[in-house]
């Protein structure tokens, strides 16, 4: 049994050698093929075993590392173990190598332009990792976070995600956001953030699962969270899966995705008191008869009244339309659909300042933008091969007279239910099982969804803006 694989290319054996002795230094049993294997070894026989014996592995990676068909087939493998047997695959930089894709979707080591004490220390912060007795409190390769060591205890991707209060926040704002989950967690609520990811973790799957399984979502606001696409991300995924939101104001004024929601006032640098916290314990699930079901979550009461402030945003309305185009595209071209979908709908809100309603009336629609309109509907259309987007809807089923019961039909031609028998899903189990039918955008917010009124808010909104796109002619 050895704690680590190394893998490299041939190019970068020296420096991995350099690595391997350290690491055998401070107490790893490493696996390196130049030490581990003896003479009459079928090489190819070994490494397997290697690899099927190692609890965690390491892809060094170089300039050169994926021009090597050699390295290319051990990453290869190594891959299919991480996702397979649990094993946790650790990207480590040197030299001047770029980060590669599939680096970048864990947590990675950068040794890069590091040497003498620098190098050692890293070193030795991974050796604690690969021997299970610590880890490192660090973010994902965007987000360099505090350095706090605290015991660990591996998890395997294939274990139940635990439901907790996930914090989300910028790079800037790591200082407080560290502080609020110590504070939270010593308020006895069970709290993660990035901070709790570690070297080799699969960052984008991880804060998925946390989101997925979140308490509420806690969401430091501020400029720089607000221009942050991670941040955008994170908070696109909690109301996909209608999470509570408990956002925090930090500097600046509201982020615009969470105009509908209420606040805590930060901007004083004071964190969550007595009255906070006790609304995030309605939402513990050791509270006595709450229901975790979606359409049972226990709604955020009204906050106090010092966490109240206005709906405004960072950026001017202008730039940051034009930002949440670029980000619809972003996501358009990664087939982000629900995303994008959630997204599309905040912007044609915000176009006529009913962000903190969250849905259109009538009046609403005929003020909405031609051009934002076009361009909304042309990036749906391009990205997904005309499946998506305004006229792909409207080549299944025009808009009759914009009554109420004019949207059954509609909803029914345009997949958001099986029949007009049908009860309309909750968007988890609607986006779930239709995608492909051609029904986005939807103009759905999940966040209404636990107030019995939400149904005709989205009635309202989409037939406020379907009505606009006859009026202008864009569908026919």
């Amino acid at each position: 049994m050895y704690d680590v694989f190394i893998s490299y290319a041939e190019a970068d054996a020296d420096w991995a050698a350099l690595l391997a002795d350290r690491l055998r230094s401070d107490g790893v049993r490493v696996f390196f093929d130049r030490c581990s294997l003896r003479p009459g070894d079928v090489v190819v026989h070994q490494l397997e075993a290697a690899m099927r014996g190692s609890r965690h592995g390491i892809q060094i990676v170089g300039p050169l590392t994926m021009t090597e068909a050699w390295a290319r087939q051990e990453y290869a493998a190594l891959v299919q173990a991480s996702t397979g047997h649990g094993m946790r695959l650790i990207p480590v930089l040197c030299g001047d190598a770029d980060i590669p894709p599939f680096a970048a979707t864990r947590v990675w080591m950068d040794f890069r332009k590091l040497s003498g004490d620098a190098f050692n220390e890293k070193a030795a912060e991974l050796a604690r990792v690969l021997r299970g007795e610590e880890r490192v409190r660090t973010g994902h390769p965007e987000r360099e976070l505090l350095d706090l060591v605290r015991p660990r205890s591996p998890r395997s991707p294939t274990e139940p995600t635990p439901a907790s209060f996930v914090v989300c926040y910028a790079r800037a704002d790591a200082g407080y956001g560290e502080g609020l989950v110590d504070h939270l967690a010593r308020a006895d609520l069970p709290v993660w953030s990035l901070g709790d990811l570690t070297w080799g973790d699969d960052y984008l799957w991880t804060i998925r699962q946390r989101l997925r399984h979140a308490l509420a979502v806690v969401v430091l606001m501020s400029p720089e969270a607000e221009e942050s696409e991670d941040v955008t991300r994170e908070i696109l995924e909690g109301q996909r899966h209608s999470r509570e939101f408990f956002p925090i104001l930090l500097r600046g004024e509201r982020n615009y995705l969470l105009a509908s929601s209420w606040y805590f006032d930060a901007r004083n640098g004071e964190l969550p008191g007595p009255e906070e916290l006790r609304l995030l314990r309605r939402l513990h699930p050791r509270s006595a008869g709450v229901d975790r079901s979606p359409a049972g979550a226990p709604v955020m009461p009204p906050p106090p009244a010092r966490a109240r402030g206005p709906a405004r945003a960072a950026l001017t309305p202008a730039v940051r339309a034009r930002t949440s185009l670029s980000r619809l595209e972003a996501l358009l071209a990664e087939r982000e659909f629900e995303h994008a979908d959630l997204l599309t709908t905040t912007l044609l809100l915000e176009s006529v300042d009913r962000l903190d309603t969250g849905w259109l009336r009538r009046a609403d629609g005929r003020r909405l933008p031609d051009a934002l309109l076009s361009e909304i509907d042309g990036l749906w259309t391009r990205f997904s091969g005309e499946t998506h987007g305004f006229r792909a809807q409207a080549r299944r089923a025009l808009l009759g007279g914009g009554r109420h019961a004019d949207f059954l039909a509609l909803s029914v031609a345009y997949g958001w239910r099986g029949s007009a028998a049908d009860a309309v899903p909750t968007y988890q189990d609607f986006v779930r099982r239709a995608k492909g039918h051609g029904f986005f955008p939807t103009l759905r917010n999940p966040q209404s969804e636990r107030y019995v009124d939400w149904y005709d808010q989205w009635t309202e909104t989409v037939l406020a803006v379907h009505l606009r796109l006859r009026e202008e002619g864009r569908v026919r």
